[in-house]
């Protein structure tokens, strides 16, 4: 383990810092331009068009999981650049699903 100094409320503390913390997968911000299926299921409806312009709200697709129908929303403004999937086809989680300019 490593050693090192935590400052809270202007307080320095000496701290050990585990191997597992260290090498843990650093965070990254999630990008909105690309549109992941966030559960396993099948898309029965698209929305949009490559090239079409969206607003933030608009929806974009309709991803069938578990008999229910979750409408996918276009989280920003912008273009379609891709589709990536087609109607009745079946998606695992985290496939990409559309992306915007």
């Amino acid at each position: 383990m490593e050693k090192t100094i935590l400052k809270l409320d202007d307080t320095p503390y000496e701290t050990l810092i585990p191997k597992k913390f260290i090498n843990r997968k650093k965070y990254t911000p999630q990008n909105n331009n690309l549109i992941f299926a966030f559960i396993p299921g099948t898309i029965r409806n698209i929305y949009v068009k490559i090239g079409e312009k969206v607003k933030k709200g608009d929806k974009l697709l309709v991803l069938e999981a578990m008999k229910m129908k979750n409408i996918i929303n276009s989280p920003i403004n912008g273009v379609i650049k891709s589709i990536n999937v087609k109607e009745n086809q079946s998606v695992a989680k985290n496939d990409l699903l559309i992306e915007i300019q």
